[in-house]
C-alpha cells in the first residue's frame, strides 16, 4: 500500500508539473492571467481544506487574511519602500497573528456559531480596508504596486508571475500533503470525527485547532501577497464576503479528507466567471449571464453538495477507487 501511494503521489506531482509548465505556451496572455488566479485560489483553498476538510472547522473570513497579505505587501513595498522578501515576511507574520487572535477565542465555538464569528471578523476587516484611506487607499484602491523582485529576478510578465504563483501552489500542496500524511494529519482526522474522542486519545484539540487555523491563514496571506503584485492594483472589493463564500464553496465541493478534491473544485469554480474566454463558441449572452450569476451559482453549489453529495469531489474519487480496487487486485489473488 505504501509503495502504491508513493507511485500515485509521484504521478500526481509529475502531472501537476507538466500541466503547469506547458499551460503558458498553449494559451493566450489573458488565459494565462486567468490560470494565475486559479493558482492563487488553490493556495488559499489548500489551507481551507486542512481547516474544513481535515480539522472539521469552518471559516467565512479567509478573504480577510487574503486582504491582510495583499495590503501589507503593497504598503511596505510602495509606501515604505521595503524589499519584497521583508514585506512578505511581515505579511506572513500579520496573517499568522490575525489567525491566532481570531482562532483562540473563536474555536471554542462550534458549528454555525464559529461560522458567524469568522464572518464577523471578515466584515470588520472589509470595513477597515474600505475606511483605512491612509494605508489602504480606501475605495480608490492602492496603486503603483511594482512587480516582485527576488534574487535579481523580476517577475514582470504574466507568464513569469504564473510560474511563480503555481510554484508556490505546488509547495503549499506538498506541505499540506506531508502534514496530513503524518501524525498531525491523523490527529486532525480524529478531531474531525469526534473532538471528545480525540481528547480521550491525548490530543490537545485546542492547540491543534489554533495551529491549523494559523497555517490556513498564512497560506491565505501568502496568496494575497502574490495577488497584489500580480494585478498591481488592489481595492477592497475582492476581499469581501462574496470571496469568502466562494472559498467555502470550493472546499465544500472538494469534500473532506482530501486535497485533490478541493484542488479540482477550485479549478472548476474559479473558471465559472471566465467561461466566455474558455469556450469562445458559447453565445455572449449565455457567458454574460453565467458571469453575473456566479455568486448565486456558488451558493447553489454549497446547498446541492451538502444535501445530495456531502462527500463532494473527494467522495466521487473514493467511490471510483473502491470500484477499481477489485479490478487491480484480481491478478495478485490469482497468482497467490
Amino acid at each position: 500500500m505504501g509503495r502504491r501511494m508513493a507511485i500515485v503521489r509521484a504521478g500526481c506531482c509529475l502531472a501537476f508539473a507538466v500541466l503547469v509548465g506547458v499551460a503558458p505556451f498553449a494559451t493566450e496572455t489573458y488565459l494565462t492571467r486567468i490560470l494565475t488566479f486559479v493558482g492563487l485560489n488553490v493556495i488559499v483553498v489548500t489551507g481551507l481544506a486542512l481547516l474544513f476538510g481535515y480539522a472539521g472547522q469552518i471559516s467565512l473570513g479567509h478573504a480577510a487574511f487574503f486582504g491582510i497579505g495583499a495590503y501589507t505587501s503593497a504598503y511596505l513595498t510602495v509606501t515604505a519602500a521595503w524589499p519584497w522578501p521583508v514585506a512578505l515576511a511581515c505579511a506572513v507574520a500579520l496573517s499568522a497573528l490575525g489567525g491566532a487572535l481570531l482562532a483562540i477565542p473563536s474555536l471554542k465555538l462550534k458549528g454555525h456559531y464559529l461560522a458567524m464569528a469568522t464572518l464577523g471578523f471578515g466584515e470588520i476587516m472589509s470595513i477597515a480596508f474600505r475606511e483605512g484611506d491612509a494605508v489602504t487607499g480606501g475605495f480608490d484602491g492602492f496603486t503603483g504596486i511594482g512587480p516582485i523582485a527576488l534574487g535579481g529576478i523580476v517577475f514582470r510578465s504574466p507568464e513569469s508571475m504564473y510560474w511563480l504563483v503555481w510554484a508556490v501552489a505546488g509547495v503549499a500542496l506538498l506541505l499540506s500533503w506531508n502534514v496530513v500524511s503524518l501524525r498531525p494529519g491523523r490527529a486532525m482526522r480524529a478531531l474531525h470525527g469526534s473532538e471528545l474522542g480525540a481528547m480521550a486519545c491525548g490530543i490537545d484539540t485546542v492547540r491543534l485547532k489554533v495551529q491549523v487555523f494559523v497555517l490556513s491563514a498564512v497560506l491565505a496571506g501568502v496568496s494575497g501577497v502574490l495577488y497584489a503584485h500580480a494585478v498591481r492594483f488592489i481595492s477592497p472589493k475582492p476581499f469581501n464576503l462574496e470571496f469568502s463564500v466562494l472559498l467555502v464553496a470550493m472546499a465544500v465541493l472538494g469534500g473532506t479528507g482530501s486535497l485533490v478534491g478541493p484542488l479540482s473544485a477550485t479549478v472548476l469554480l474559479t473558471l465559472v466567471p471566465y467561461v466566455g474566454a474558455i469556450a469562445p463558441g458559447l453565445p455572449k449572452e449565455v457567458a454574460s449571464t453565467i458571469k453575473d450569476w456566479a455568486p448565486d451559482i456558488y451558493g447553489l453549489v454549497i446547498i446541492v453538495v451538502m444535501l445530495f453529495a456531502p462527500g463532494g469531489v473527494a467522495g466521487v474519487f473514493r467511490r471510483a477507487g473502491a470500484w477499481l480496487r477489485p479490478l487491480t487486485s484480481a491478478p495478485s489473488k490469482e497468482r497467490a
